[in-house]
């Protein structure tokens, strides 16, 4: 059903685009961004690689609005690093890894971390509008893609999305 072959990304299972617009669809009236895998696809306007979850940020005083909503699609809490993140599973094997933004009066948001007191920022100018299957979708920016592809030994597909993003700059 989702095998593709996202066996190589560890997975058994793929988020496919279909899957991210009928999830998109179940969250419509709540504020989400896609990340990741799924919103450097977004900004490329094209799936270019198998996808085991999708990334989300929401506003965190919509939370509740967000898991009712996934809840209506099957999707239950399975892990829980809050207040960082926290991912919800359906009975199919679909994972979306939720991060819960808190905005501030000029649009910019703030998402917690590990390290207390280093919250994960979020310019204003990083919520953008992507493309999946030839329809406008909330992603991160560029930029915003690039600063969270730093810090860590990029596994293969992170530099599958970084020479992505780094022929989105070039262009």
């Amino acid at each position: 059903m989702r095998w593709l072959d996202c066996d190589r990304t560890g997975s058994l299972w793929c988020v496919t685009a279909e899957d991210v617009l009928e999830i998109l669809a179940a969250l419509d009236g709540t504020d989400v961004w896609i990340g990741g895998g799924w919103g450097v696809d977004a900004l490329v306007g094209r799936q270019t690689r198998p996808h085991d979850d999708l990334d989300l940020m929401h506003r965190e005083e919509q939370e509740p609005r967000v898991l009712a909503a996934l809840a209506e699609l099957g999707f239950t809490e399975t892990l829980s690093w809050r207040p960082v993140r926290f991912v919800v599973t359906d009975p199919a094997g679909r994972e979306i890894d939720l991060h819960p933004l808190r905005f501030a009066a000029d649009g910019s948001a703030e998402q917690s971390s590990l390290a207390p007191g280093e919250p994960f920022r979020y310019p204003a100018s990083c919520f953008v509008t992507g493309t999946i299957l030839a329809t406008e979708v909330p992603c991160l920016s560029k930029e915003q893609q690039l600063h969270f592809h730093q810090g860590y030994e990029p596994r293969e597909r992170d530099l599958h999305d970084l020479a992505l993003l780094g022929d989105l700059s070039a262009g």
